[in-house]
């Protein structure tokens, strides 16, 4: 996938622009309380295949999303990483890799196209490579810290205290 949904997100634009279709700018709509029911981007990456479902389904409007990607999501991921418990070589892999995603500030990482029908959020959600690798270090960080965590035996049980 592209590095960068720059000139896609201007292509859709331009097509929702004419196919008739509100574009209501606004956040990401991933973590709704309603259901959410995801657009394959796998198979069908074609964004005009799911503005076309939405007109068929009867969407007047679409809600469009993107997501820039910042140094200030590596600066946070360091300090995240810096407050683990992850060992000296963990610790330096990790950082290198935030590191080196540091080349993709200021770029577009995902797109996001939804709309709203019969009490669902239809989603299109469209990501590119770096960023889902960008995801994935920070899951793991965490992991690796739970685990780490989890591992620590001399800490008390909540609640109790024994002067023994």
């Amino acid at each position: 996938m592209k590095p960068n949904l720059d000139t896609l997100k201007t292509d859709i634009e331009h097509h929702l622009e004419e196919s008739g279709l509100a574009i209501f700018y606004g956040y990401s709509r991933a973590i709704e309380s309603v259901p959410v029911v995801y657009w394959n981007c796998d198979q069908y990456s074609d964004y005009r295949l799911f503005i076309k479902a939405a007109q068929t389904a009867g969407a007047k409007l679409i809600v469009f999303h993107q997501h820039r990607f910042s140094d200030e999501q590596v600066e946070d991921a360091l300090e995240q990483l810096t407050a683990s418990d992850l060992s000296r070589e963990e610790h330096r892999e990790f950082e290198r890799r935030l590191n080196e995603m540091r080349v993709y500030g200021d770029f577009v990482c995902s797109i996001e196209l939804s709309f709203d029908h019969e009490g669902r959020v239809f989603l299109f959600d469209l990501r590119t490579d770096w960023y889902d690798e960008f995801s994935e270090i920070l899951d793991e960080i965490q992991a690796l810290d739970t685990e780490s965590d989890a591992g620590d035996d001399d800490t008390p049980i909540g609640g109790y205290f024994s002067k023994n």
